[in-house]
């Protein structure tokens, strides 16, 4: 039996599924649980797993640092030691990996109909490949290719410091820096709260007037979701002009993420705001800000950067850990 898992601060997946002779994947169980709801991953575990279940494989991609196969998750109380899942489960065989670490290896997998190329530009190459989502949070990783196949590091990047590209990032360095009170990430403006930052900026900057309908909203509405949602609408002018500076630092930092691995394979984007964001992405706003990067842009305006659709992808990466 394999055990594999997307464990995240608001749901954690949990799958047991089986492999045939012939490599085939035949799934038994799923099982979907808010993690808010249970103090401990244990939990999860018991309720989940058949008595006496026989386990051969398991691996678990975790939102949080993985630091020798152990992790006190980001926005859990929950720590997961793999040591300890080894004599729990009664197997050697236990991995646990960075969510992004797990996203990369899923997209490894996934059939080309799960994927959208966001550069009309791109050419085939084989290489080291980026991997950027943006959810909850801002994940970062690279699928590095050694020649033969590719292994899967996790990185915090998400987490590295915000560089304005023009005057009015300029502007919104100042005022996060402000409101926060100190060190501005990517992650505090690629993420799902990054709407919310982005319209508060224009707002109090006097750069845009404020939407009734974000105005009005009741506190149990996602405020972030509504404003992305406006912004692709086109239906409000402020809402349209977060969009754009989302959509620009996005892909700023998805070209520096390329440069920094030089991922001659190309750049894979992940998470769930993407797919909700896609006549965005595609517009050309996105690839604009990649390439933007001086003497390099003839590198970069060729690589292949593909949308993943698939929600499944960490966990299928998790799947197929063992396999890889």
């Amino acid at each position: 039996m394999i055990l594999a898992g997307d464990i995240g601060g608001t749901k954690t997946v949990l799958s047991l599924l089986t492999r045939s002779t012939e490599g085939l994947l035949h799934c038994l169980k799923e099982k979907t649980y808010s993690s808010q709801h249970h103090a401990e991953f244990d939990s999860l575990l018991l309720d989940f797993l058949p008595i006496g279940e026989s386990i051969h494989s398991v691996c678990f991609g975790v939102a949080g640092p993985v630091v020798n196969q152990r992790c006190q998750t980001t926005n859990l109380p929950w720590l997961l030691d793999a040591e300890a899942l080894k004599v729990q489960l009664n197997t050697d065989k236990v991995r646990l990996l960075n969510d992004l670490e797990a996203m990369a290896l899923g997209m490894l997998y996934l059939p080309e109909e799960d994927l959208i190329e966001l550069n009309p530009k791109a050419k085939p190459q084989t290489g080291t490949i980026a991997v950027l989502a943006a959810g909850t949070g801002l994940g970062e990783a690279i699928l590095c290719w050694d020649g033969l196949q590719y292994h899967a590091l996790g990185t915090e990047g998400g987490h590295t410091d915000f560089a304005p590209q023009n005057a009015l990032q300029d502007q919104l360095l100042v005022y996060l820096r402000q409101k926060i009170g100190g060190h501005v990430s990517y992650e505090r403006i690629v993420s799902g709260v990054g709407f919310s930052h982005l319209y508060d900026f224009l707002c109090d900057e006097g750069l845009a007037v404020p939407c009734v309908a974000v105005t009005q909203l009741s506190p149990d509405e996602d405020r972030n979701a509504l404003i992305s949602k406006l912004g692709v609408a086109g239906a409000d002018p402020c809402c349209v002009e977060v969009l754009k500076m989302f959509v620009d630092i996005y892909g700023a930092e998805a070209g520096n993420l390329a440069l920094k691995c030089l991922s001659t394979g190309g750049v894979f984007i992940g998470g769930g705001i993407g797919p909700k964001i896609l006549p965005a992405l595609l517009e050309g706003r996105f690839m604009q800000a990649f390439k933007d990067k001086g003497r390099f842009l003839p590198m970069l305006e060729s690589l292949s950067v593909k949308l993943s659709l698939n929600p499944r992808t960490p966990l299928i990466g998790a799947i197929n850990y063992f396999n890889n």
